[in-house]
């Protein structure tokens, strides 16, 4: 069997949702552990980390804001994903996965938005500012809270999860909006100083705690979708058999 058809075969088993529930008992707790560890490697180097000389002890607010800003980009882009996976494949857990990963979304891209204020008060003078990132930023806070509340209303998950997948590729516009506005509008934001093409320009006393916060973050995302979607399955199982039970009972009565 070739390694293209071996991948396959193995994505196509976790379509199981009992084979995905055994996966996941397996991993989080592991996915767990290598969480803790990282984010306490990376609270400890940025502890320990020089002040800026021009942020002073500010600076530090940016190994939080930062990468919750890139997973609340990252985390839309996985809803996409799962969206493309609902509406083409029709794969029974694309709908459980950009379900699960909505509040994740919203928290992330809440914390991003409350430390970039706490961040911005000392450097800018002001807690707000309605310019092209954090506009952006503030209307994808909106779109997650929006799939969550269309997700609620709606009883039928079928439904849902095809309304959901087409809001979530249509919203998909606002992500590249992020990423470039720095570069298409004149904001207060900074150019990108990590993810360049010539290099990070950032110096390394700020980019290794940077880039270990961003993987501890990365990771706490993953291990946090990965159970909420063991628990959407299992909360669509015990609402499927309380149906059921009430239509036997319906039918007892009869």
């Amino acid at each position: 069997m070739s390694t293209t058809s071996l991948v396959i075969s193995k994505v196509t088993g976790l379509a199981n949702p009992t084979r995905f529930l055994a996966l996941a008992a397996r991993m989080i707790p592991w996915m767990a552990v290598i969480t803790v560890l990282l984010f306490a490697a990376g609270l400890y180097m940025s502890f320990a980390s020089t002040s800026d000389y021009q942020q002073g002890y500010t600076v530090r607010i940016m190994y939080v804001h930062v990468p919750a800003a890139w997973l609340a980009m990252m985390c839309y882009s996985v809803m996409a994903l799962s969206a493309i996976g609902t509406l083409v494949w029709r794969h029974p857990l694309a709908d459980v996965s950009h379900k699960s990963a909505a509040p994740l979304g919203a928290a992330f891209t809440l914390i991003s938005l409350i430390t970039g204020s706490l961040w911005g008060k000392p450097m800018w003078g002001t807690w707000w500012v309605w310019d092209a990132r954090l506009t952006s930023v503030f209307i994808l806070f909106l779109m997650y809270l929006g799939i969550i509340a269309l997700n609620r209303a709606m009883d039928d998950p079928g439904k849902a999860a095809r309304v959901s997948a087409v809001l979530i590729l249509v919203g998909f516009v606002n992500i590249p909006i992020i990423k470039f506005s720095v570069e298409w509008w004149n904001t207060l934001h900074q150019p990108a100083s990590v993810m360049r093409m010539d290099g990070p320009t950032i110096d390394k006393a700020f980019l290794w705690p940077l880039l270990v916060m961003a993987i501890a973050f990365t990771m706490l995302f993953f291990t946090l979708h990965i159970a909420a979607m063991r628990n959407e399955i299992l909360r669509r199982r015990v609402t499927a058999q309380r149906r059921l039970a009430a239509r036997m009972a319906g039918r007892g009565e009869e």
